[in-house]
């Protein structure tokens, strides 16, 4: 009797002990994401509201995004390419599948930047848009937020003529036509243009400061290890 009585006890303490190592690792990886949630956060307190720099000061021709600069303001002077618009669909805003609104951006060097100019939504009757404001015409003062290249689809998504499933420059850069000296590792959120256009489209919103539950999980999944034991000097 008091052998099976063992048997069953140290099968209690091996399963608290396989369960708080379960914890223990779950624990663990939510501290990891809150430190990624907070490393996120302080960038774009540093970057997002920064003076605009020219772009060749942040981004030179032929260099990659670093994910430093990534929020900072860029100043972009030159013409939109807007014969060159291409729309990246299934975008979530104002409760529906809107679409962005990317148009190239020459600037006086030479350089080609595809700036996010905004969304709109889809026609009350129709899967695309109705209407798009245009861009500014002329030579057009740009101010944007730098955002780093999404990655191409993995799963084989496409879009019909005109449209880009994801913000991948080089499938924008395919789709509109667009050759030379193209940034393709970085694309710019519209902040302001001068001058102003005479319609605007939605505007995107400001990046969310919401540090997110991590911390509360990592703490409660020790509270759930401690809690496997307290049952056995429990029972």
């Amino acid at each position: 009797m008091r052998g099976k009585t063992a048997v069953r006890w140290t099968g209690y303490v091996a399963v608290a002990v396989a369960f708080a190592i379960a914890c223990a690792y779950l624990s663990n990886w939510q501290f990891t994401r809150n430190e990624e949630r907070s490393a996120q956060l302080e960038l774009v307190e540093r970057n997002y509201d920064a003076d605009p720099a020219p772009l060749s000061d942040i981004l030179p021709s032929g260099a990659e995004l670093d994910p430093a600069d990534e929020w900072h303001p860029v100043e972009l002077i030159g013409q939109y390419r807007a014969d060159d618009q291409v729309l990246v669909r299934n975008r979530p805003h104002g409760g529906t599948s809107a679409f962005e609104v990317l148009v190239p951006f020459e600037t006086t060097d030479g350089r080609i930047f595809v700036v996010d100019r905004g969304w709109v939504p889809p026609a009350s009757d129709s899967p695309v848009p109705a209407a798009i404001a245009a861009p500014p015409s002329g030579t057009v003062t740009v101010v944007a937020r730098l955002k780093p290249a999404e990655a191409a689809p993995t799963s084989g998504r496409s879009a019909p003529d005109g449209q880009v499933p994801t913000i991948n420059v080089d499938l924008v850069a395919g789709e509109a036509g667009l050759a030379g000296d193209v940034v393709t590792s970085a694309y710019g959120l519209l902040v302001s243009e001068a001058p102003a256009p005479a319609d605007s489209l939605g505007a995107m919103p400001s990046p969310s400061e919401d540090p997110g539950p991590h911390l509360s999980y990592a703490i409660q999944w020790i509270l759930f290890a401690i809690m496997g034991f307290v049952f056995i000097w429990y029972m």
